[in-house]
């Protein structure tokens, strides 16, 4: 069974800094391309960064040069360090995973290219 069990989410103040985390099973990892989205209440789901099974990375433009994503094989894990955090990015953070055949150019920016969605790490930034 394909599992995607995301962690490190917390409170914290402004400013401050998350490493969030994202533990894979149930597929080749080193295979695959994987993506952090995130989801505010009320509000629907936006991505936030990209990683590809060669480290290919990319960062939307509402987060871009604040968070680094990167990968470790060995670990089968995907981590997004959140840095100068802000309270507009307080939501529900989740990894996916895209393992089926390219449907689009630039086929990482679109949802309808990823196969398995984790539940997510809630992240709160507050004073």
């Amino acid at each position: 069974e394909v599992q995607l069990q995301a962690s490190g989410g917390g409170l914290v103040q402004p400013g401050g800094s998350l490493r969030l985390s994202c533990a894979a099973s149930g597929f080749t990892f080193r295979n695959s391309a994987m993506r952090w989205d995130r989801q505010a209440p009320g509000k629907g789901s936006e991505w936030v960064s990209f990683i590809s099974n060669e480290r290919r990375t990319y960062y939307a433009d509402s987060v871009k040069g604040r968070p680094t994503i990167s990968r470790d094989n060995a670990k089968n894990a995907v981590y997004l360090q959140m840095n100068s955090l802000k309270p507009e990015d307080t939501a529900l953070y989740f990894c996916a995973t895209a393992l089926g055949t390219r449907k689009h150019t630039y086929w990482y920016r679109y949802s309808d290219e990823y196969d398995y969605w984790g539940q997510g790490t809630q992240v709160t930034v507050s004073s």
